[in-house]
């Protein structure tokens, strides 16, 4: 498997402390059946600040660090980096960084409570440049629970999403799951992704996640969600099904 999404890096945001925490990263990781994983720091998320080139240069670090330890397991660069107006000039100027460089698909995060007025004309704007903008765990955002017609929008007007692994396994709760499945079914996601901070409290959980995807859905969605995942490294197109609107009666009484 590829994990697209994990804060594994040493010292950069809330992820891994130090290198010896994110070699036991690593090992859970290949037990989980992963062999790559795309590193992502947070960047202007207000607490952290990871520009592509330190990104870079500790995504190398580690590489030597794992074969050094004889661990199977390749991490390629990656960013999670918080919506804000100026991302088209991020890019411009290289501060902002492609998930694995050059693939073209870049993380959006927003905010937890709510969805910015200007998000759907940044989505446009980053994909006017030629960026495939992928939002991060759209299933625990406060807004989008009350309102996922505000999700069904974007993603009909191109912008793809990464659902967390621990949300589809019911590690954030029995809502945030249910509401993770009612997205899969109306196909308003496209990958999914740990997003692990660490071993104990935020790992990866995939396994189950996928085996929950699997159950509830078949394999083959199952596998074209991981198939996904390889698709994005390679920089090749995700296609996914026609976006369907979701059920807002499955959420009064949500919050």
């Amino acid at each position: 498997m590829i994990d697209i999404h994990c804060h594994i890096l040493p010292g950069m945001d809330d992820g891994a402390k130090h290198t010896e925490e994110s070699v036991e990263m690593a090992k859970v990781a290949v037990s989980e059946g992963i062999h790559t994983i795309v590193a992502t720091p947070h960047h202007w998320n207000g607490s952290y600040d990871n520009p592509r080139d330190h990104i870079i240069e500790a995504v190398t670090a580690l590489n030597d660090r794992l074969q050094d330890e004889n661990i199977p397991l390749t991490i390629l660069p990656g960013q999670e980096t918080r919506i804000n107006g100026d991302m088209v000039n991020g890019l411009e100027t290289g501060d902002l960084l492609p998930l694995n460089e050059t693939s073209g698909y870049l993380f959006v995060e927003l905010p937890s409570n709510h969805v910015p007025r200007y998000t759907k004309q940044l989505l446009f704007d980053l994909q006017v440049q030629g960026i495939k903008p992928i939002i991060v765990h759209p299933e625990r955002n406060k807004e989008i629970m009350e309102n996922p017609d505000i999700l069904f929008e974007i993603v009909r007007d191109g912008t793809l999403t990464q659902l967390t692994a621990g949300s589809v396994a019911g590690k954030f709760g029995k809502k945030i799951k249910k509401f993770s499945m009612d997205l899969i079914e109306a196909n308003l996601t496209h990958f999914i992704a740990s997003d692990a901070h660490n071993t104990s409290t935020r790992t990866f959980v995939m396994q189950e996640a996928f085996t929950t995807i699997k159950n509830e859905f078949g394999s083959s969605h199952m596998y074209w969600l991981m198939e996904n995942a390889q698709y994005l490294v390679n920089g090749e197109v995700v296609v996914g099904d026609v976006p369907e609107k979701v059920k807002t009666k499955k959420f009064l009484g949500l919050f």
